[in-house]
């Protein structure tokens, strides 16, 4: 690592006092440079709060499957972020991606159970019925946004089957969810913090009465709230609390990520001529194309673990009680893992990324989405071979989750 007065220019102002909680200008548009700098010359950086910004894919892998030294729990971070007796608070800390075992491995086990092959198997035929009417949709209006018509559609439909919500209730679920997830970003503002409390207790209430009206149906139900509250794995059930705040997490973590799937892997391909050709004469190529999509725009880009025993990382010793910020859209641009990175090749094999993290945290619902990504950019090109984007394409200007808020497109 050379110091960063010996980089060029316009490393050096990358790299110097890069903090992710004071973003440069331009940083949401297109932050890999940003990456590039600290990967190169900075992968393991101290920030001014006395965290660290990770950027190498090893290093990630390596934390990311290591249960001893890293924890996953953010009481501690999310205490003084949200307020401890917030319902923000309450609900980031009761969900299953900020847990640790053995409540980890409790709540994991039921949804992983309830998330089988053949529960998934089953989705496909009104999945793809779905896929087609939207296409259809967007053809009749000639002129339509991606996001809002298309991709946002799938997996609200998707989760809300999933857990048997009403058709029509599930309006408001997409809006919760943005502002609860909206909350995680490194610095979000006063509105943004003040919309999210407000979005948890409102889903709390929605979710309480779904799951009291689900219990007095339950006998013969065969969606995932009702299996998560018969717990068919044996194991000690979940809590009224558990469960309620695990269903808006299930709700919210499929919500933006999947859109954000879609949406980028659509312009990923729509902008790149050459790649929809390629996946029009191969379509069995649509599996490698959703996981190049995951590597070259991750939807989720930030990751975070405290560390609870000292343990050496990449170099670098860290002690108990350090935080580490994770940074999944950099180390899935790393050259030392992924030839050529900065190249989007739907060939791509293998293809190692971390767009689902690894280990005992990876995804719990990664194969309902790599579901709903191969078959909505698979069927929208097919449906839609001379569709092209417009101008006026919308980052939704958030750090840690990268999607578009609105996406302009015309079927001709």
């Amino acid at each position: 690592m050379r110091p960063t007065e010996q980089l060029d220019d316009g490393d050096a102002a990358l790299v110097r006092g890069f903090d992710p909680e004071r973003l440069p200008g331009g940083f949401v548009d297109d932050p890999y440079p940003t990456y590039a700098a600290l990967r190169a010359h900075a992968p393991i950086h101290r920030c001014p709060d006395g965290s660290y910004f990770l950027t190498r894919h090893a290093d990630l892998d390596a934390i990311y499957r290591d249960r001893e030294h890293f924890s996953s729990d953010k009481k501690a971070v999310f205490g003084p972020k949200f307020g401890p007796q917030s319902p923000l608070y309450a609900h980031h800390t009761t969900s299953l991606v900020f847990s640790d075992p053995p409540y980890h491995t409790r709540v994991r086990r039921q949804i992983v159970g309830a998330l089988s092959p053949g529960a998934i198997r089953a989705m496909i035929p009104g999945l793809a019925a779905l896929i087609g009417a939207l296409c259809d949709d967007a053809a009749a209006k000639g002129q339509f946004d991606i996001i809002e018509d298309f991709a946002a559609a799938i997996p609200v439909e998707v989760i809300g089957n999933l857990l048997g919500v009403p058709r029509d209730e599930r309006e408001p679920l997409r809006g919760w969810s943005l502002a609860i997830l909206g909350a995680l970003d490194p610095a979000p503002s006063a509105e943004a913090l003040d919309c999210g409390q407000r979005s948890v207790t409102e889903f709390l209430e929605f979710t309480r009465a779904l799951v009291l009206d689900r219990r007095r149906h339950l006998r013969g139900a065969d969606d995932l709230l009702s299996r998560l509250i018969r717990d068919e794995t044996g194991g000690e059930p979940l809590s009224e609390h558990e469960l309620l705040h695990n269903c808006i997490f299930l709700l919210n973590a499929g919500h933006e990520t999947t859109t954000n799937l879609i949406g980028n892997g659509l312009q990923l391909m729509l902008s790149r001529p050459e790649s929809c050709r390629l996946l029009a004469e191969q379509p069995d190529l649509i599996g490698r194309a959703v996981e190049e999509c995951l590597r070259y725009e991750s939807p989720n880009q930030l990751g975070n673990r405290l560390v609870v025993r000292e343990v050496d990382i990449g170099g670098q010793r860290f002690q108990p009680g350090e935080y580490l910020t994770l940074c999944i859209g950099a180390a899935n641009r790393d050259a030392a893992e992924f030839p050529d990175p900065d190249t989007f090749d739907i060939r791509r094999d293998p293809n190692r990324h971390l767009a689902f993290a690894a280990g005992t945290h990876a995804c719990a619902g990664m194969s309902v989405a790599r579901l709903e990504g191969q078959l909505a950019i698979a069927e929208f090109l097919k449906r839609l071979p001379r569709a092209r984007l417009l101008g006026g394409a919308k980052r939704n200007r958030r750090a840690r989750f990268r999607g578009f808020g609105s996406l302009p497109a015309a079927s001709e």
